[in-house]
């Protein structure tokens, strides 16, 4: 699983022009599934967005709080393009994106972690496989790709 995690200002979610969704000061996390991914990682994903330390601390100390410390609120959005590949052509490869019903599956369950891991009531979410309008004021700008795990090691040189 791929998530790329922006501190915002405020975010929202549009589908069909009425908006679904909308936060004040938190994250905005855009989340794939990868053919592959199991609960475990996911797990592992949903608890790296609620620690990731993306705000300075009262007394000035540098990327000190989260935003369970600052009580912020999440915003989460279904994105398989995360997971496209752009190696050959002009032409994205969604290939290594999970689909169907068991996509939507580990993405509810996803939103369900970083739900019951916060407080319901901050966490809010897009519309899966909806066609989205997302808008957002990014706070710094700090935007962050977390991966739930780590990339397959490099072949030792010859």
């Amino acid at each position: 699983m791929k998530a790329i995690l922006q501190r915002v200002l405020s975010a929202s979610v549009t589908v069909d022009k009425e908006v679904v969704s909308s936060i004040g000061k938190g994250v905005l996390v855009f989340a794939a599934v990868a053919p592959g991914d199991t609960e475990k990682e996911i797990d592992s994903l949903a608890a790296k967005v609620l620690k990731m330390k993306l705000w300075d601390d009262d007394a000035g100390g540098r990327w000190k709080k989260s935003v369970q410390d600052i009580g912020g609120e999440v915003l989460c959005v279904s994105q398989f393009t995360l997971l496209a590949s752009t190696k050959k052509g002009a032409k994205p490869d969604f290939h290594g994106a999970m689909g169907g019903e068991e996509a939507k599956r580990l993405y509810q369950y996803f939103f369900d972690k970083v739900q019951t891991g916060y407080n319901p009531e901050k966490v809010k979410n897009g519309v899966f496989q909806a066609m989205m309008e997302v808008a957002l004021v990014n706070d710094g700008p700090v935007t962050l790709e977390l991966n739930a795990t780590p990339p397959p090691p490099k072949a030792p040189a010859s």
